[in-house]
């Protein structure tokens, strides 16, 4: 259940923040804008990071908690580590789609 919290944060952070941010240095590029770009892609890359860490650690947490893993416990355990690459896939798609905007804007600067 935290991990769609997560997802959310990192959603809104690279998102909503990043990804505005591109859109509108693309429209009209300012160096203000070009400066908020930078701190805004650390933070959803650590946001990623971190969601990703709580992910993989409450699937592990999981495969402790059982006392046979069997081969329908090892499955789900498998299942949350799998989601838990989910949140780094959306930022970082964000964050690639962000930057080429980015690189949009200072062609349009130029």
């Amino acid at each position: 259940m935290i991990g769609i919290y997560l997802m959310g944060f990192v959603i809104l952070v690279a998102g909503v923040g990043v990804f505005g941010t591109a859109i509108a240095y693309a429209v009209r590029p300012t160096e203000q804008k070009l400066v908020l770009m930078r701190p805004l892609s650390l933070a959803a890359i650590f946001a990623a990071i971190c969601s990703s860490s709580v992910g993989t650690a409450t699937a592990l947490k999981f495969a402790g908690a059982t006392e046979p893993l069997d081969p329908k416990s090892l499955n789900v355990m498998l299942m949350g580590l799998s989601e838990s690459l989910i949140p780094p896939f959306v930022a970082f798609a964000f964050l690639a789609v962000a930057w080429l905007l980015v690189a949009v804007g200072m062609r349009r600067q130029a």
